[in-house]
């Protein structure tokens, strides 16, 4: 039987319209571990988004919870089945004998900045119940140029975490900022001692981008010790390359153009807008 949850926030100046419901499905899990929560939300490129459902697919995730907000866009999801259904944001949770983890993806991020302040709560409030030690937010950063071999960009709540990017092949963030839930869902979580790392998939920001989710969740898997088959997402990984080459073969034969990007334009080093 499902239980129905709807938060207790009061944000002042927040419409109790835009509360958040969390439906939790069936038994809840018991970890052996203490899980990480890695969150991809749709974003530029659905870089992260990409990267989590992989992670739910061949892990064969369990799901846990739909979290339903009218601070969402005003519209229902088309999903595969023919079926609609209002959007909504979804946990699932997996574990084995050495790790868990909490896997949060979704249709939306909320249209408010007050709401998604909110929604971080939330969100860390079910982490929280299961006593998660770590939060991981996949995002895209945004270059506004194609490139062969994504770079993966990091940044994290704490110090000597960031001392340890290195190792894993991470550049170092030391400036801009992480709009977004990316930025909220790691932030948020320091206050309640929680320690959050970003890991961004370099991305042109122009098309659906496989290959920077790849580059990404191929550098979680190495942090969290965590070995998956990655060839459904190598496939993808490959037809964006393909969209890309016809798109650079257009735009050289003077019949296409790469289209305007969304937010602000700057220099690959000085992006200020990561999704």
């Amino acid at each position: 039987m499902e239980t129905l949850y709807i938060s207790s926030y009061n944000y002042q100046n927040v419409p109790t319209s835009h509360e958040f419901r969390i439906v939790f499905s069936g038994e809840q899990p018991v970890f052996k571990t203490a899980p990480y929560l890695v969150c991809g939300f749709p974003g530029s490129g659905f870089v992260g988004k990409l990267a989590v459902e992989h992670l739910i697919e061949e892990l064969k995730a369990k799901h846990m919870a739909d979290i339903y907000s009218s601070a969402f866009p005003p519209q229902v999801m088309i999903r595969p089945d023919g079926t609609a259904e209002l959007m909504k944001n979804s946990i699932f949770w997996w574990q084995d004998e050495t790790s868990s983890l909490l896997l949060l993806t979704g249709d939306s991020q909320p249209s408010i900045p007050d709401s998604e302040y909110l929604l971080a709560e939330n969100i860390l409030d079910v982490a929280g119940k299961f006593e998660a030690k770590q939060v991981f937010a996949l995002a895209a950063y945004i270059t506004g140029v194609f490139v062969e071999k994504p770079r993966v960009y990091g940044t994290a709540t704490d110090a000597d975490i960031v001392k340890g990017f290195e190792g894993f092949g991470i550049s170092m963030m030391d400036n801009g900022s992480i709009t977004g839930m990316n930025g909220l869902i790691i932030g948020t979580a320091k206050l309640r001692g929680i320690k959050g790392i970003c890991l961004l998939g370099e991305t042109s920001g122009y098309v659906v981008d496989a290959k920077a989710s790849k580059a990404i969740l191929e550098t979680l898997l190495g942090m969290i010790k965590i070995r998956i088959d990655m060839t459904n997402l190598e496939k993808r990984a490959k037809d964006t390359e393909m969209l890309i080459q016809t798109i650079e073969q257009q735009m050289a034969s003077g019949r296409g153009k790469v289209p305007e990007m969304q937010g602000p334009q700057q220099k690959p080093r000085d992006t200020g807008y990561i999704s």
